[in-house]
């Protein structure tokens, strides 16, 4: 749609439009390109793959190197606050591709997974994300209800980790059953067994369920490990954890107990 040619001029108005319209997920499906914002979440995908458009103060180019094919558009940030998708634009604004990501199964019985059956908060999904970078786990299977990874909000909640991490958007249910019978297949749930006292894989896949509904009958129908996180409250008041919250403590134990 637009020259890759290198340009510091003025940002046009049908830039602004066509950057904006990447707040869509129609619009972000049809171009293959998603909004990134800030120094730490541009650079951290810059070093993963090149942008195609660079909105940024002329402060932020003159202290960053940028491939020449990628297009450069300098701005004040009286122009960045007409574009950005924050309420306080942090000097960049980058225009990524969208990776592509066939669904490979074979990764589960080579490392650990996450698997997330339709986690619908943009921030929860960037938090998942996040955690997920942080604790090594290099792919996540997304069943189809999940918020949309390239969502703005979600690549900001983020905080960088999008660019090492993996996303993998298929039908969550067919894809368990496509795995062999002894792969370890863990899912959080009221029911299951104290995770503090159970044996840990470090290969396998884990499953985190929607934020109100938890996991699906259908796609619980498929794990061998249930695992419950207690609570030490004397009273439990507390019905469940937050999602994000419950993933963290989750990936926690199995690289804890598969690091010792």
């Amino acid at each position: 749609m637009f020259s890759s040619k290198q340009k510091n001029n003025m940002i046009s108005k049908n830039m602004i439009k066509y950057i904006r319209s990447l707040e869509m997920k129609k619009n972000r499906e049809r171009e293959g390109m998603f909004v990134a914002e800030g120094p730490k979440i541009v650079s951290d995908l810059i070093a993963e793959s090149n942008p195609k458009i660079i909105v940024a103060t002329q402060e932020w180019l003159n202290s960053n190197k940028i491939d020449n094919k990628v297009e450069r558009i300098s701005v004040s940030e009286t122009e960045l606050k007409k574009i950005s998708f924050l309420q306080h634009p942090q000097q960049v604004i980058g225009i990524f591709p969208i990776p592509k990501s066939e669904t490979d199964t074979t990764i589960c019985n080579k490392e650990l997974c996450l698997a997330l059956d339709k986690i619908q908060d943009p921030g929860n999904l960037g938090t998942i994300i996040r955690i997920a970078d942080w604790f090594g786990i290099s792919t996540i299977f997304c069943n189809e209800g999940t918020v949309d990874a390239f969502n703005p909000k979600v690549v900001q909640a983020t905080m960088g980790s999008i660019a090492r991490t993996r996303l993998i958007y298929t039908d969550l249910p067919s894809m368990l059953a496509s795995l062999p019978d002894n792969t370890p297949i863990y899912a959080t749930s009221l029911d299951g067994l104290n995770i503090y006292e159970q044996k840990l894989t470090n290969t396998g896949i884990i499953i985190m369920g929607n934020e109100g509904n938890g996991i699906s009958p259908q796609i619980m129908k498929k794990v061998n490990n249930k695992l419950f996180i207690p609570s030490y409250r004397k009273t439990r008041n507390i019905d469940s954890l937050n999602v994000a919250i419950a993933t963290a403590i989750t990936c926690a134990e199995f690289k804890r107990r598969n690091t010792l």
